[in-house]
């Protein structure tokens, strides 16, 4: 699959071709993806084949931590790296061409929220920023880049400064958005309050083992509290994915176009879909076309009939079944 090939399954495809698209990707993955062929051949799935993506495998995501996951025969023009969180080493995303990555994000947030360059992005983000090959990093920093506004910048723990700003761009109206992950987010607003405005306010999830575990709806709550605004949204993305879902505050979160989440038994991955019920979930993310476009997570959460989902937590007991197999 040439890269205007590639591309295109991003610009192509939609909610009512979805299918066809993944059916597509899957076939060249399966032919070319070493990592995922054999995790098929493994659990006797490989070389039947399924005729509906409802009956697609899904490579546990703990295969990027030991396994290459890329297309035979290309070079990664970029390596993202997870953190090593929980001692198991990080997971690396072999990535052939960022140019898709780039496509996705950019293309998923206008649909989101508008044109990037309309807002001002203010990125409180200090554990990605204090280690390398983070893809959240390379994502924000585009979006930096591409604001229209001058103040739009990164803070590592300057919160007086991101105050201050802040106040600023809540009195000239200007749309701004404040991304951060949730331990960050919560020490700034414990440190400061701020007027009920139209700010956005986004968290990647996480505390990086830097405060207790809250659910996030606790974490909503304090923020919106302390932070003057109605709702907080939220990103849902990871290390092995090139796409991201986003919630607008009410617990749901929404793919673009050429991502689908679905949620399977957390005992039966080879088990139908289930709708409205607590299982496993799992990610089918086109834009992945050059490594694995169908990855089962290690998240608990549950995905309703719109097609919308809600996470509900992690499992911890990962890595004890699937990919340990491929391990060595």
């Amino acid at each position: 699959m040439n890269r205007e090939e590639a591309i295109s399954i991003i610009e192509s495809t939609n909610y009512t071709n979805f299918n066809e698209m993944a059916m597509r990707v899957f076939s060249y993955q399966t032919e070319n993806v070493h990592p995922f062929q054999l995790y098929q051949k493994l659990i006797g799935f490989y070389p039947q084949g399924p005729r509906l993506p409802e009956w697609i495998p899904f490579l546990p995501i703990s295969a990027f931590k030991s396994q290459v996951v890329i297309a035979s025969g290309l070079d990664a023009e970029r390596v993202y790296s997870s953190s090593s969180t929980g001692g198991k080493g990080p997971s690396q995303h072999y990535v052939a061409e960022n140019s898709l990555y780039q496509k996705s994000y950019l293309k998923g947030f206008e649909l989101a929220y508008g044109k990037p360059e309309d807002w001002c992005f203010f990125c409180l983000l200090p554990s990605y920023m204090e280690r390398e090959g983070s893809s959240l990093i390379s994502m924000a920093s585009d979006l930096v880049q591409r604001s229209k506004d001058p103040d739009s910048g990164f803070f590592l723990y300057d919160h007086a400064a991101l105050y201050q700003l802040l106040l600023k761009k809540i009195a000239s109206g200007q749309k701004t958005l404040l991304l951060g992950v949730s331990f960050a987010l919560l020490d700034f607003a414990e440190a400061y309050t701020l007027p009920a405005s139209n700010l956005l306010i986004m968290e990647t999830g996480g505390m990086k083992g830097r405060k207790k575990e809250l659910i996030r709806h606790e974490l909503h709550k304090i923020l919106s509290n302390r932070l003057g605004v109605s709702k907080i949204h939220s990103e849902y993305g990871m290390t092995e994915l090139l796409s991201q879902a986003y919630s607008k505050g009410d617990g749901r979160f929404f793919c673009p176009p050429w991502m689908r989440v679905v949620v399977r038994d957390q005992l039966d991955p080879l088990g139908e879909d289930l709708i409205g019920k607590r299982g496993r979930i799992c990610v089918i993310d086109l834009a992945n076309v050059y490594s694995c476009s169908f990855i089962e997570t290690d998240d608990l959460g549950i995905v309703y009939e719109d097609g919308s989902f809600e996470v509900l937590g992690r499992l911890d007991y990962t890595d004890i079944r699937g990919c340990n197999v491929m391990v060595g």
